[in-house]
């Protein structure tokens, strides 16, 4: 039973994801160790250098950064530097609510006009018909709207060491949860000769 699990397991396409989510989570942690041994402010510092070295570690392992990563690691940069130069943890807090936003926006907005534009994103690792494009698009969207919203409610409402500690180990479970959760539509709209996919993760750092 165990050698057949093994057979269906594509290392080949695991391989990435565990280097790509390694590399994300990678500045979460330090953003929660510099967070819990000083203050918000020394971890922002920590987390912006943290996330411009795994941009860096990114491209000189895969050889490449993905979108969302990148787009990721610039509003980190942009707001994490007004929350230093302002000295308001605001705008650090509020970045996930930014970031989820525009990433659900354009993937939602992308199906408004007829386009699943997650294909662009995954379309090199995934072979998939038309309908579960759509469906896949739809469901990341949706889920980035439920952590935006999730956010906002977290850093309003709660201690900024409760966000901090959501943020770095709430995020991810949830995350992990949802992308296997996938499987099964990458599996039934994956054309006939493909073989079982691994979900896609995309942490949001």
């Amino acid at each position: 039973m165990t050698q057949k699990a093994e057979a269906e397991i594509n290392w080949d396409e695991l391989r990435p994801q565990l280097i790509k989510m390694a590399l994300e989570l990678g500045p979460l942690v330090v953003f929660f160790i510099a967070n819990a041994r000083a203050d918000i402010f020394v971890a922002t510092a920590w987390f912006m250098g943290a996330m411009t070295l795994s941009l860096a570690l990114s491209w000189l392992i895969l050889r490449k950064i993905a979108i969302m990563p990148l787009v990721t690691g610039v509003v980190v940069l942009v707001f994490g530097g007004l929350t230093l130069w302002l000295q308001d943890d605001t705008f650090i807090k509020i970045k996930p609510t930014i970031t989820n936003t525009l990433f659900a926006s354009v993937l939602l907005g992308g199906l408004l006009f007829g386009h699943s534009l997650l294909k662009y994103v995954f379309g090199d690792v995934y072979k998939l018909r038309p309908e579960g494009w759509s469906k896949l698009t739809l469901n990341w969207g949706l889920f980035f709207v439920a952590l935006a919203i999730i956010n906002e409610v977290l850093w309003r409402n709660f201690s900024t060491d409760i966000w901090v500690a959501f943020k770095v180990w709430g995020v991810m479970p949830l995350t992990v949860i949802f992308s296997i959760s996938q499987v099964s539509l990458l599996n039934k709209y994956a054309p006939a000769a493909e073989p079982h996919h691994v979900p896609p993760i995309v942490v949001e750092s």
